[in-house]
């Protein structure tokens, strides 16, 4: 079902809509991510990490700009999205993608399990593709966008697997 504006085009989320939701979405995930990440914690400071990982401050240093981008990529893929069919299915992709992410610090920190850490690593690698691809066929420059987020993740799947390696 479309909806008909009066001027006779099809009426799209506005922008503080779209944005306010993807920004929201976003912010969930990183405060369940926060939440459930402790590198201060006995347990992590016992694992052999290797020597290329960056200091603990780093990684919210590095979040914060990446999940703006998030925010950002979303709100103007939904906002040049042809139908409702294709939003759907951004919002699909995205939900997936942050779930998975925010899913990640739970499953390494808080039930310490550096392998299920790594296999949702996996999965939110494949989902970041499926999510930019998603996108692309809305707007190539919100696509874009998240080529940052998708290589820290990848960098983050090597750094957890290094980790998984040096602890068997």
């Amino acid at each position: 079902m479309k909806v008909i504006s009066e001027r006779g085009g099809v009426r799209r989320p506005g922008p503080w809509l779209r944005y306010g939701a993807a920004a929201a979405a976003v912010a969930v995930t990183a405060v369940a991510g926060a939440t459930a990440t402790d590198p201060d914690s006995t347990w992590y400071g016992s694992l052999r990490k290797p020597s290329w990982q960056p200091p603990p401050r780093a990684f919210g240093v590095v979040w914060t700009p990446l999940y703006a981008s998030i925010v950002f990529s979303a709100g103007r893929a939904l906002g040049r999205a042809p139908d409702p069919r294709h939003r759907a299915g951004i919002v699909r992709d995205l939900a997936v993608n942050l779930t998975l992410n925010a899913a990640w610090s739970r499953l390494f920190f808080a039930h310490r399990a550096p392998g299920a850490a790594l296999a949702d690593n996996a999965l939110l690698n494949i989902s970041n593709a499926q999510l930019i691809r998603q996108i692309a066929r809305t707007d190539r420059a919100a696509a874009g966008a998240l080529l940052p987020y998708a290589a820290w993740c990848a960098f983050a799947a090597a750094l957890n697997a290094s980790i998984v390696r040096l602890n068997r």
